[in-house]
């Protein structure tokens, strides 16, 4: 019996062992699936690969994701294909390479998720809830990523430990905006993609990693990073998500630090930028701390996340599964990258590089090729001595269409918030032969500089250098419009030379309008209306707000109050200052319910001078008692407020207080003695409490101190005639009539010129 019966345990045994059992998923398989399982994908920006403990370095601490390594597969060759945040995220969640994405910068292009396939969009067709949380306005809602996420909270501007300045936000805040978010799925499948900008730069990690990692701020901002990532996966743990879930940890680029005379990313393709963190934890640890030695692309995460949870993939995916990688015997594989920053945004060249087992080829008009196992940290160009390697990878590169498709036009406020994110603007198809970038490291190395100095507020110091970076590089735009933008700041600024910057830089982009805008700004600064004007005019067809803005402004300045009120409206906006100064001019040609209008946004906000405004332009429309109890609020605030006394002095005079108007304007002039309109609207308090003597007193002081007080001038000529001081009335009127504008005043021109008559003058 025994020797019946030890065979056939053993078989049973085996099968068990082996994974035969009905409802086991077998580790090793290549179709393991977890259906309706919750994906979690966490993108940690800018993470090398090489200043993670899990891959070897001991210069951080980053305890969370050492934990979920222990968890995971973890991949030791996992690479971006393009080193810029948009473009590397969109092939991420898409599956498809840059080339196919059309995604070719962090600004001017916007993925179509209409007519590619996309992660967010498969799940929710799935069955799955779809969240998203990003810390950084490169990944805003307008470059087509939110499509398919039932939430996609991109509000850089909210919640504690936001940097509106720089147009990100602390992962802190996003990593909570998502865990609120997964609280409510219930036991729905979902999907949740955050995205933490930790440690892109600047590198400014929090307490207590700023202290512990002083030396090396990129290794703080790591570890910040990780602390985050504990708390979520905490969380997850705590909700049971966790064990059940399948949990995505990676980066989409690496950081130069300075290798190969780069010291961020997007210029270069070296290993550095390109390598980056991979680990993929399934549900029940299936595979849970294993390694794959085998060359992996973030263009197989969507494959893999498919696989996994049993979902049919769409055809034309670049990808595949990282489950079912081939092992070292099999053929290598090509790993794509691409750059075209360089070309974009400074007129060099763009790069495109393949990776094939040990050989790594850069190519541009100086190609390079590197042995990554002789040589990881790419020291030792070995083209010549690999000629049939380099061949191979050559014409192998020729198979990816390359085609570069013009940027589109970004607004003004997108530029701005990407330039403080540290890239440069939208930016401009250049052709021909144009250098190779790696022949440009000085000058990229001053372009850092300034960068770092600007940041400092050295602004004068940064236009230094980038004054010499345009003399040996005159055509580049976007090192223009940085020296014009750093003149523009510096202390004294200098508005002829930050002029011609942009004047440059506006006419080497071939007419971009938010350069157009630039310009304008400057010439209207200048006074140079007639001039800004036009280029304003250039802009509004790409910076519609930006360019009404400045065409309201010149028109208020030439008191043009209707284009100025039209050119308001489309802008959609106003500072406070421009409101008011707009309520004046509309009150002074008597249009006070249009005056009412524009300051109505500024209700419960306004300052005290925009305050005074509203209250001259209710009264000018009847409504006194308004009038004065917002002049009494200002008063409140400030007892010495001159022009709330003087304003609450007229006031008490329409509603027939001319006590009351007499001491709010002696008070106005006791603070100060300099204000005709003061001691004009005094004397008409004074020629009813006293008679026309103290009241020509007061006429004749406002007079005085500014000639062009023409209802003093109009009311001493009618009361010097009425006390028959005949020769100061001639005098007055005379004065008067070939002074006033006409506009103006032509009733009551033509009422002095009757009275002239009739005292024979």
């Amino acid at each position: 019996m025994r020797r019946v019966l030890l065979p056939l345990l053993l078989t049973a045994l085996l099968v068990v062992l082996l994974g035969g059992a009905a409802g086991c998923h077998r580790s090793g398989s290549s179709d393991e699936t977890w259906p309706n399982a919750p994906i979690v994908l966490i993108s940690i920006d800018t993470l090398r690969s090489d200043h993670l403990p899990v891959y070897g370095y001991r210069g951080v601490e980053t305890p969370a994701i050492d934990a979920l390594r222990k968890d995971a597969i973890l991949f030791e060759k996992a690479y971006s294909h393009y080193p810029l945040t948009l473009p590397s995220h969109t092939t991420l969640l898409s599956g498809l390479l840059p080339t196919h994405t059309g995604v070719r910068d962090n600004s001017g292009y916007t993925f179509d998720a209409a007519h590619h396939p996309y992660l967010p969009q498969i799940l929710k067709k799935a069955g799955y809830d779809t969240g998203a949380a990003v810390s950084a306005f490169i990944l805003r809602h307008g470059t087509g990523l939110a499509s398919g996420f039932d939430l996609y909270d991109d509000d850089i501007s909210a919640g504690a430990g936001t940097d509106a300045d720089t147009a990100q936000r602390a992962g802190g805040v996003t990593a909570q905006k998502a865990l609120d978010w997964v609280k409510g799925r219930g036991a729905k499948p979902f999907f949740l993609f955050l995205h933490l900008y930790e440690p892109h730069s600047p590198y400014e990690p929090p307490e207590p990693f700023a202290s512990r990692y002083k030396s090396v701020p990129y290794d703080g901002e790591i570890a910040t990073a990780d602390s985050i990532v504990g708390t979520v996966l905490a969380a997850l743990k705590e909700q049971g998500i966790y064990d059940k879930a399948v949990v995505v940890l990676l980066s989409d680029h690496g950081e130069g630090l300075g290798e190969h005379g780069e010291e961020q990313h997007g210029f270069f393709l070296y290993r550095e930028t390109l390598q980056v963190p991979l680990l993929v934890k399934l549900p029940g640890g299936a595979r849970a701390g294993s390694t794959v030695s085998a060359p992996a692309g973030l263009v197989d995460v969507v494959p893999t996340l498919l696989t996994v949870t049993g979902i049919d993939k769409p055809a034309g995916l670049d990808g595949q599964s990282l489950l079912s990688l081939p092992g070292p015997e099999a053929p290598p594989r090509q790993i794509y990258a691409e750059t075209f920053f360089p070309r974009l945004h400074y007129g060099w060249s763009d790069l495109a590089s393949l990776i094939e087992g040990r050989f790594h080829y850069i190519h541009g008009p100086a190609p390079e090729m590197f042995d990554l196992a002789a040589d990881p940290g790419e020291t030792r160009n070995v083209l010549e001595a690999e000629r049939r390697a380099y061949a191979g990878l050559r014409k192998a590169l020729d198979g990816y269409d390359r085609t570069l498709a013009a940027p589109s036009q970004e607004d003004a406020e997108t530029t701005r918030k990407l330039t403080a994110l540290g890239y440069a603007g939208r930016g401009h198809l250049t052709s021909g032969p144009l250098p190779d970038p790696r022949t440009k490291r000085g000058v990229l190395h001053d372009l850092q500089a300034a960068k770092h100095l600007a940041a400092a507020d050295h602004y004068a110091e940064a236009g230094t250098v980038l004054r010499g970076v345009v003399h040996d590089n005159p055509d580049m735009v976007d090192a223009w419009a940085f020296l014009a933008s750093c003149l523009e700041r510096q202390e004294p600024s200098d508005p002829a030379a930050t002029l011609a910057a942009y004047q440059k830089a506006f006419e080497l982009s071939g007419g971009a309008p938010e350069l157009a805008l630039s310009v304008a700004g400057e010439l209207y600064k200048l006074g140079r209306l007639d001039e800004a004007k036009k280029h304003a005019e250039m802009a509004l067809s790409g910076e519609p707000a930006g360019a009404a803005e400045v065409l309201a402004s010149i028109a208020l300045r030439r008191k043009d109050a209707d284009t100025a009120l039209a050119m308001m409206q489309r802008a959609g906006k106003a500072t406070e200052a421009f409101r008011r100064d707009l309520a004046r001019l509309l009150t002074e040609n008597g249009r006070t319910a249009e005056a009412l209008q524009v300051l109505a946004p500024l209700n419960g906000v306004a300052d005290a001078a925009t305050l005074n405004t509203q209250a001259l332009a209710l009264s000018d429309a009847g409504r006194h008692e308004e009038a004065a109890a917002l002049l009494e609020k200002v008063l409140a605030a400030n007892p010495k407020n001159t022009r709330a006394h003087e304003l609450l002095g007229m006031v008490d005079l329409r509603m027939q207080k001319p006590q009351e108007a007499r001491a709010h304007l002696e008070q106005a002039l006791a603070i100060n003695r300099k204000l005709p309109s003061a001691w004009n609207t005094l004397g008409v308090a004074l020629y009813g409490l006293e008679g026309p003597e103290a009241a020509l007193k007061a006429w004749q002081q406002a007079v005085a101190l500014d000639a062009t007080q023409y209802e003093a001038l109009l009311n001493i000529g009618l009361v010097s005639a009425q006390t028959g001081r005949r020769d100061q009335a001639r005098q007055a009127l005379r004065r008067f009539v070939a002074t006033a504008p006409p506009q103006s005043f032509g009733p009551d021109i033509r009422k002095a010129r009757q009275l002239l008559t009739e005292i024979g003058g």
